[in-house]
């Protein structure tokens, strides 16, 4: 006998992002803010997710419809470049290093679902985009990886596991397909 996914027994009552009040003014101050296509200057966007507990170094450039989740489990270092509608499912911690550029449509998602239980089980793990990371269009980061520094997941790639230093990666699941060589 199989047994099958029960999702009326999902439970993740563990998890606790923070406090709701903070959770449901994030949701609204993120739509206003953040996500849509405003020309709300960038020192304000950067200025908010501060408020809400994000860690954001200098000179950060943020584009028009980005969705975070919760600020507060969010690092940004300085010279980073968040394109148009890229998407941080950030349930649990992401650190985006400097000089890294995540671009259109990319998204980074910390939770996943354990789909070997009936329960189907929550399953957040850490995103960390190391120096000079670039995360290509329409790109996909799962939890629990790392890409160290100046890796590049290619456009419309899917990674699940770690990418090696300075080398690119392309597909779904990403492969290396060659060293990445940066000229003056």
């Amino acid at each position: 006998m199989k047994i099958e996914t029960d999702l009326s027994k999902f439970n993740n009552s563990w998890y606790n992002p923070g406090n709701k009040a903070k959770i449901l003014l994030w949701f609204l101050v993120n739509t206003l803010i953040l996500n849509n296509y405003l020309p709300i200057p960038v020192f304000i966007k950067v200025t908010v997710l501060r408020l809400f507990g994000a860690k954001v170094g200098d000179n950060v450039m943020i584009k028009p419809k980005v969705n975070i989740k919760y600020p507060w489990f969010l690092e940004i270092g300085n010279y980073v470049w968040i394109g148009e509608q890229v998407w941080i499912d950030n349930f649990v911690k992401v650190v985006i290093e400097d000089h890294a550029c995540i671009s259109q449509g990319a998204m980074l998602l910390t939770g996943n679902h354990n789909y070997k239980k009936s329960t189907f089980d929550l399953m957040p793990g850490e995103i960390h985009l190391e120096k000079g990371t670039w995360i290509g269009a329409k790109s996909v980061v799962c939890g629990g990886v790392k890409c160290h520094s100046h890796a590049v997941l290619a456009v419309n790639s899917v990674t699940s596991k770690d990418l090696l230093p300075y080398k690119i990666y392309q597909g779904n699941p990403a492969k290396e397909i060659r060293d990445r060589v940066i000229s003056e």
